[in-house]
């Protein structure tokens, strides 16, 4: 029988899923760490699961002990009841409230108490693992947990559970270069802090877990614990169990060739029935599915779109299989006129050089002329983001290809006046 390992990224317990519809929102436990967390006991007590682990940010904050506490210590014990062992390292949000939770939770194994590297060997018949864990000694870290260490090897593959900041050598959180893991003399590293999820393999799996659920529509895709399977003394496979009981999905919906505005609703429904079908084989399906919806290629019908937008409620736009709940966050339209940008921009009028503005939106984004574009929108946009009225929010800065989007959009909006003040046939 091989070892199986299930590993589970940043769980944030405390903290609930975000830009949920009223109705749900009143429900919110049912969608977020709690839940999945639920899922993944349930999931390792039927599959004969040999250890949990779990690599930081276990806790969304210090002072949610008792939320933590009620909803661990039921995890804990059902896991250990079932022969199965619980391993954590401590994340930056959980500096001080997971170590207290892990001396008063019996079989709870914190490793790397205090920034100091440890090691658990984990067996399962003739299987060996050895796993080295670190946890934050506090919330703000910037050295490397890899300096001055050096990793002693154990029996059977040698796993590393760290949560970092990967290739971010300016982080507060624990910065680590790729090169340092790959050079620690380990088979692999699972990793917490960003919530994106990696593309781990079997050869060498290095790369973040994730969320363990979507907590904001940009935790989109795929969420849920990942099966580390070892085998034959090597790491034979490694899977990402989709177990959220919230999935986030960015759709496009191409409206080119629609013959009235309301065509639009029906296509965003096909894309739902196809989200669906999809969704619903998966073993363990969301109870709940929201869109961020973009509606996209070229229409003449833009401006009536956002306003059948406007005025439509997309808080509950169908029911799926097994009752599934399908909610729009956000829908925008980013459609193109249905006349030739490139013809346009060749013409001498405001028109036409607000379509060359948007073709240098297209280029490679190491074009020149694009870039000087984005530094430009880049300088005006600063203007407002270091305002002091805005500084309580603490936004990051847009990215270019956010910029990008927000340029485009503001470009096609005004073109379609343009276009629309313009006699008929004209240029």
């Amino acid at each position: 029988m091989p070892l199986k390992i299930l590993a589970i990224g940043d769980l944030h317990l405390g903290r609930v899923p975000s830009r949920l519809p009223a109705d749900l929102r009143d429900d919110a436990r049912r969608y977020g760490p709690s839940e999945v967390l639920e899922r993944i006991v349930r999931y390792a007590t039927e599959s004969r699961i040999d250890a949990v682990v779990l690599a930081g940010d276990v806790v969304e904050h210090d002072y949610d002990f008792f939320e933590a506490y009620r909803d661990l210590r039921g995890t804990v014990g059902r896991l250990l009841a079932a022969g199965i062992r619980v391993l954590a390292v401590a994340g930056n949000h959980d500096t001080v409230v997971l170590p207290r939770l892990a001396d008063q939770l019996e079989g709870f194994e914190l490793i790397g108490r205090g920034g100091r590297w440890e090691q658990r060997t984990l067996t399962a018949g003739a299987e060996r693992a050895t796993l080295h864990g670190w946890s934050f000694p506090q919330r703000v870290v910037t050295a490397s947990p890899l300096d001055g260490a050096r990793l002693e090897r154990g029996p059977g593959p040698n796993l590393g559970l760290l949560h970092c900041d990967l290739d971010q050598a300016e982080s507060r959180y624990a910065p680590v270069a790729t090169a340092e893991l790959s050079n620690a003399g380990l088979d692999g590293w699972l990793l917490g802090h960003v919530h994106k999820p990696g593309e781990l393999t079997a050869a060498f799996p290095l790369g973040y877990l994730g969320s363990a659920t979507g907590l904001h529509p940009n935790e989109h895709g795929p969420r849920g614990p990942w099966l580390i399977s070892i085998d034959g003394g090597r790491i034979a496979a490694v899977e990402q169990l989709p177990l959220a009981p919230l999935h986030w999905e960015h759709v496009d919906v191409d409206v080119t060739g629609i013959a009235a505005p309301e065509d639009a609703r029906d296509l965003l429904l096909a894309r739902v029935a196809e989200l669906d079908k999809r969704l619903g084989a998966r073993a363990v399906p969301p109870d709940a599915v929201g869109l961020r919806a973009r509606f996209v290629g070229r229409s003449r019908f833009r401006g009536e779109i956002e306003r059948m937008l406007d005025e439509e409620r997309l808080d509950d736009v169908g029911t799926g299989t097994s009752g599934r709940r399908y909610f729009v966050e956000s829908a925008s339209v980013a459609t193109a006129p249905e006349i030739d940008l490139a013809s346009l921009a060749q013409t001498p009028s405001p028109a036409g050089l607000l379509a060359k503005r948007l073709r240098l939106l297209e280029r490679d984004p190491r074009d020149p002329d694009r870039a000087e574009l984005i530094r430009r929108a880049r300088a005006r946009l600063d203007e407002c983001h270091d305002k002091p009225c805005w500084q309580a929010l603490a936004l990051d800065a847009p990215t270019d290809d956010e910029i990008a989007e927000m340029l485009r959009d503001a470009g096609l909006r005004a073109l379609d006046a343009l276009l629309a003040q313009q006699p008929e046939g004209a240029a």
